[in-house]
């Protein structure tokens, strides 16, 4: 049987998913996506979240198209294990804010049989791997990149490039401090 990344067709077995991708890539929609198709398939869904990010209300991980859906705001991801509830699916949003500690909690709920979806960034404004994603897509059984539309050329965007001058690794926003941007067009930055 091949592998179905919207429904675990062995909901005994749990798995690691990654979507991860650059700024306004789709990658919270992606998992929103991913968890209202748990929900349709009667399987009981958990939601966590970054309090880093502070974009949204700390009751809800929101898309850039305005898709909602409850979450559970924690500091830090051994938070997750104690705030689970008997779940079969656990999401997790803007997973590149929390530490490498992430990868460990995902890979403990997975072997107690959880479908663990994690979304965020793979790479920094500068271009670096960022947080724990890098560990988790190498421990992960799928990994979706999707791609943001490069705003000067209109070619598929693999960066998030900033547009002020902050030189913090983490800056909090949206278009307001990041355009995606394709490999040539971020290279003349």
């Amino acid at each position: 049987m091949q592998y179905d990344p919207i429904v675990n067709p062995h909901p005994h077995l749990g798995s690691i998913e990654v979507i991860t991708g650059s700024m306004f890539s789709g990658k919270t929609e992606e998992l929103i996506r991913r968890l209202r198709r748990a929900l349709l398939a009667q399987q009981r869904v958990q939601v966590f979240r970054s309090a880093v990010d502070t974009r949204s209300d700390d009751h809800h991980i929101v898309s850039h198209d305005q898709n909602t859906m409850q979450a559970v705001v924690v500091d830090d991801p051994s938070e997750i294990l104690t705030l689970l509830d008997e779940v079969d699916v656990v999401g997790i949003d803007e997973a590149q804010f929390f530490s490498r500690e992430l990868a460990q909690v995902c890979n403990t709920m997975a072997n107690k049989g959880i479908r663990v979806i994690v979304a965020g960034l793979d790479m920094d404004f500068k271009g670096e791997p960022f947080g724990p994603i890098p560990y988790l897509m190498a421990i992960a059984e799928r990994v979706t990149k999707v791609r943001a539309v490069c705003m000067h050329c209109g070619n598929p965007a693999h960066y998030s490039v900033r547009t002020t001058a902050e030189k913090h690794q983490v800056v909090i926003g949206a278009s307001e401090h990041y355009v995606p941007l394709c490999r040539k067009c971020s290279s003349h930055q």
